[in-house]
């Protein structure tokens, strides 16, 4: 009866074919791990993870704008910096980021937070609680995930005109273009034959 499973024996035949398999396969495994460092941004330090990510530390950095991160971060600290925003799709480019650490910046909690708020509340809602505000007056000292969406308000955001009220016109031309529709339905109709029992 064969063995369920072979194991590379080195003998003297079959020594290179079995150095040769792991050494390949010891670059397979080791190759993320000393790749993964070289995308570091700089001021951070960068360390491979046994998860085949990449943990970017930018604490006490004096940070004022995000750096470039690396697609394969997982976990990401940013606290004790400058940071006052975080530009929309900031963290969009980074699938496995689980753990992020954005406390201890001087947040400007208005508009340009929106994006932080919601990528937080659906990775790290508990994390909202641990992110301060230090400005405007109406938020200072408050957590970003006590804040109302009138409190961030709304950076000028309108309509497009397309959907904004034309007036008096855009009412006729309405009322036409269904008057017209009920002429067409009620013609439909007429083409067709009763019959009279």
């Amino acid at each position: 009866m064969p063995p369920a499973h072979r194991r590379c024996v080195p003998t003297k035949a079959s020594q290179p074919a079995c150095c040769w398999m792991t050494t390949w396969g010891l670059l397979f495994l080791l190759w993320p791990v000393a790749t993964a460092t070289q995308d570091c941004p700089r001021p951070c330090t960068c360390q491979a993870l046994e998860t085949m990510g990449l943990k970017v530390n930018c604490e006490g950095q004096g940070l004022t704008a995000l750096p470039v991160l690396p697609a394969h971060t997982r976990q990401l600290l940013l606290a004790n910096n400058s940071l006052r925003s975080v530009p929309p799709g900031a963290f969009d480019h980074m699938p496995q980021l689980w753990n992020l650490d954005v406390t201890h910046n001087p947040w400007h909690c208005d508009c340009s937070l929106t994006y932080l708020r919601l990528w937080l509340e659906d990775h790290m809602p508990e994390a909202l609680l641990h992110v301060y505000c230090a400005s405007p007056d109406l938020a200072t000292r408050r957590p970003l995930g006590q804040l109302t969406g009138y409190e961030l308000g709304s950076c000028g955001w309108k309509l497009p005109p397309s959907w904004a009220y034309s007036g008096i016109l855009w009412d006729v031309a309405l009322v036409a273009v269904t008057g017209l529709g009920l002429v067409l339905l009620l013609g439909l109709l007429s083409t067709f034959p009763v019959p009279l029992n």
